[in-house]
């Protein structure tokens, strides 16, 4: 599984990474990151998926925030940990439109859920980029949910 995941994701090769769980097509990234495992959450225009109704049905940088939004996240300068506020790190591809967000943890590091694959932590947010998921472009937080 590592050389296939380096394969995609080359910047994993010089950050540390873990696979965490195995493949599933039960949740994706965005439900992921909003610590959501039992749904798959995407802003499809026809429906089929999970998505807050109070942000559209289209894949803009602005229904992913709202969709953020929904579950308690607003807006953070910054990516590193602040011992008050879970957060989280939305990507976007080659076409500058959303594809990947990944949830900080207590420890500073990051989780993923790699599509219907693992999950994963990583160390660095960098490791994720790359050709698809070029960057980050938004960082939201939340004050730490007691489950």
């Amino acid at each position: 599984m590592s050389a296939a995941l380096e394969s995609v994701f080359p910047n994993m090769v010089r950050s540390s990474y873990e696979v965490t769980s195995p493949a599933t097509d039960s949740y994706n990234c965005i439900a992921w990151a909003a610590g959501v495992t039992h749904q798959w959450r995407w802003p499809d225009p026809r429906g089929d998926e999970y998505w807050p109704v109070d942000a559209p049905r289209i894949a803009t940088l602005e229904a992913f925030v709202l969709a953020f939004q929904s579950v308690g996240y607003t807006l953070s300068t910054e990516a590193e940990l602040e011992s008050s506020f879970e957060k989280v790190a939305i990507f976007v591809g080659l076409d500058a439109v959303p594809a990947h967000a990944a949830r900080q943890l207590g420890s500073g590091t990051w989780t993923s859920k790699l599509g219907v694959q693992v999950d994963i932590m990583h160390g660095t947010l960098e490791c994720m980029e790359g050709d698809l998921y070029v960057s980050v472009v938004q960082i939201k937080k939340r004050p730490w949910r007691v489950t």
